[in-house]
């Protein structure tokens, strides 16, 4: 792996579940050539390690613990698909994609224990020649120095309807009311949580995606970041 570089550009794209950010955070990525931090997928990985522990994710010393001693590895499959996460040796990527993944990562990112084991972690994909860091906090709290600030938002209902449609895409039972309750009340912890509450940084552009193509908003993001001449 490249070592971290400090001074490496980085963009941030943050915002609520469904708004997009990681399909644009990986295109966008790609389009530049630079490396992509799915900062979301640490916080599910540790959930997700928490609950093979059997560990309570209201006790807040044993999931900083939790924290602290998980070992969570990226790894491209080599063939344009999907990157594999590695939480303790085990291939737990389809585990980390459910709505449970999610509740638990919403949880436990309210911990400060946590979100402090983390960070230096979340700040080592700092990489040459650049990095797409994907999140809620990567522009306030991880990269404050970044360059290039983007915060996407969509509409409750829109989004609740995008992730209906993922879940069911890979045969999964889900309904829409259920994913529309659950992504206001992730919403609600997320903007409420004292550490890190879930906000555009002052400096960044907020991207409406409501109705919006991805290419559109693809395009917009990487105008930022290149601009025409």
């Amino acid at each position: 792996m490249t070592p971290a570089s400090p001074s490496a550009p980085v963009l941030t794209i943050d915002g609520p579940s469904g708004s997009g950010k990681g399909t644009v955070s990986r295109l966008v990525a790609e389009a530049l050539g630079w490396h992509l931090l799915d900062s979301g997928a640490l916080y599910r990985a540790v959930g997700y390690a928490a609950g093979s522990a059997d560990l309570d994710l209201s006790d807040v010393d044993a999931v900083t613990r939790c924290a602290q001693a998980t070992k969570i590895r990226f790894r491209d499959p080599g063939d344009g698909g999907e990157t594999r996460v590695i939480v303790n040796g085990h291939d737990a990527t389809d585990e980390l994609r459910t709505e449970t993944a999610g509740a638990a990562a919403s949880a436990i990112a309210a911990i400060p224990g946590v979100r402090a084991a983390l960070f230096e972690r979340q700040r080592g994909f700092r990489r040459a020649p650049g990095l797409v860091a994907d999140g809620r906090d990567m522009g306030t709290v991880i990269f404050p120095d970044a360059p290039y600030k983007v915060f996407l938002t969509a509409s409750a209902a829109e989004r609740a309807q995008r992730r209906y449609k993922q879940l069911k895409a890979k045969g999964l039972s889900v309904t829409l009311a259920a994913l529309l309750h659950e992504i206001e009340a992730r919403d609600a912890r997320d903007a409420a949580r004292v550490v890190a509450p879930l906000k555009p940084a002052a400096d960044a552009v907020t991207i409406d995606t409501t109705g919006m193509p991805v290419q559109t908003v693809v395009s917009r993001v990487l105008a930022l970041v290149r601009p025409a001449s």
